[in-house]
């Protein structure tokens, strides 16, 4: 009977992995509970310990260069004239892309030392706007995996999420669809 229960209890001590599907829908449920992608990259990343230090990096696309559709002009409320800016990014933690972003801003309504830091470095969007307060409003999920079967491979989607993001008046800053990549959900090395 004591052999019975402490098997028992040794069984509920021995972590065991996760499944992929398990950990995609706990990725994306910490998505839509934070203000901040990066930061939200990154405490996944170091749980996860995908890499130490777990520290996400925004690899920009270079050209890449993508005029709004109008849908997205009129979520960033801007006139038919304000420039809206276009930045494609990988995001990067170590040597594991989770997810790639196309993110449309609103260059105004930034610093000029933060469309600098854009423009020129690959910090992400997300860590060069956290002066300003940010929250994501989720506008949508889109599944790209369903759960089952085999998991995609990491450079495969798992989900794609379509947000604004906001400053801490509620002004908009960007449009961000970022799709999240089977690496997230792969076994640590």
């Amino acid at each position: 009977m004591v052999g019975a229960a402490l098997a028992a209890a040794l069984t509920v001590l021995t972590p065991t992995p996760e499944s992929p599907a398990a950990l995609m829908q706990a990725l994306n449920a910490a998505l839509l509970a934070g203000d901040s992608a990066t930061l939200t990259l990154e405490s996944w990343c170091a749980r996860r310990r995908l890499a130490d230090p777990a520290r996400v990096v925004a690899v920009r696309a270079p050209g890449v260069a993508q005029p709004p559709p109008q849908a997205v002009r009129d979520r960033l409320q801007v006139s038919p004239d304000e420039p809206v800016a276009y930045r494609r990014v990988r995001l990067t933690c170590g040597g594991h892309v989770l997810s790639e972003a196309d993110n449309w801003y609103v260059p105004a309504r930034l610093s000029l030392s933060m469309n600098q830091t854009l423009d020129t470095t690959d910090t992400s969007f997300g860590r060069v706007i956290l002066p300003l307060g940010p929250h994501r409003i989720n506008l949508g999920v889109e599944w790209l995996w369903a759960g089952s079967g085999a998991p995609p491979a990491s450079g495969e989607g798992l989900f794609r999420h379509r947000t604004l993001v906001e400053d801490a008046a509620g002004r908009p800053l960007a449009y961000v669809q970022e799709t999240y990549l089977g690496a997230a959900v792969a076994p640590a090395l």
